[in-house]
């Protein structure tokens, strides 16, 4: 599972490309890496030439401008660049024409300055007019990011956004558990669902679980986050919402 804090002034390390709003926290990740051997994770970007000053995405791609890696630490400290951690979220800058399902043509349904969130490995990295950028599939994106707080985040096509449920705080038998023996919960509450995934023709398919239900959903799955309140969220699949409760 991918994990990222969103904290400090509400969400806004996320949508950091916001004037009003500073660099994403070091907690904010995003890679496009190869694994050499069983240890060994090379990173790095392509580098566009500065010859070339248009880069259109095609098919059902959209290009994210990603924000600054944080220098320091919360204390102040100069972080190396190995040390320097990169931001999972972005601006859409420009997408591409769309996919064709059947005879149906499926136009990108973000639109260009939206703040998104994606999938922590998803895309190629690119550095296009002397910032970093990423280029990925429309389904790799998480969701919008509409205010600068998680709990506001529109999750896309087949995911949900779930309210995390509290860890318990003590054993059946009453013994209070420390922060490190903690179960980590996999129960919440949906907040909010995505329109849902197309179909063969084209057509989407609304998601079967609706907001406000609490639910049991795969321990290992999805993409978690802090809100400006310290409220533990969870995008995920509906797929990977194994039951409702009652």
């Amino acid at each position: 599972m991918s994990s990222v804090q969103l904290s400090g002034a509400g969400v806004a390390a996320v949508a950091f490309t916001n004037k009003s709003l500073t660099s994403p926290p070091a907690s904010l990740r995003v890679c496009s890496s190869r694994r050499l051997g069983r240890s060994l994770v090379v990173k790095a970007a392509t580098v566009v030439a500065p010859k070339y000053t248009s880069l259109k995405p095609l098919g059902d791609r959209v290009l994210v401008k990603l924000g600054a890696s944080e220098e320091k630490t919360a204390g102040g400290i100069l972080l190396p660049s190995t040390a320097q951690t990169k931001p999972q979220g972005g601006e859409v800058v420009a997408v591409g024409a769309g996919r064709t399902i059947g005879d149906k043509k499926i136009e990108v349904g973000i639109q260009t300055g939206a703040e998104v969130v994606y999938s922590k490995y998803a895309g190629t990295e690119v550095e296009f007019n002397d910032s970093k950028h990423l280029i990925l599939k429309e389904d790799d994106i998480i969701g919008i990011l509409e205010t600068d707080d998680a709990k506001d985040m529109k999750p896309l096509n087949d995911r949900v956004l779930i309210k995390v449920a509290e860890a318990e705080e003590t054993t059946p038998g009453g013994l209070i558990l420390t922060e490190t023996a903690k179960e980590k919960p996999s129960i919440g509450t949906v907040v909010a669902v995505g329109p849902g995934p197309l179909d063969d023709e084209g057509k989407r398919q609304p998601l079967s679980v609706p907001a406000g239900s609490t639910v049991l959903y795969s321990k290992y799955a999805g993409s978690e986050f802090k809100g400006a309140d310290g409220t533990g969220y969870i995008v995920l699949r509906a797929s990977d919402v194994m039951a409702v409760l009652s």
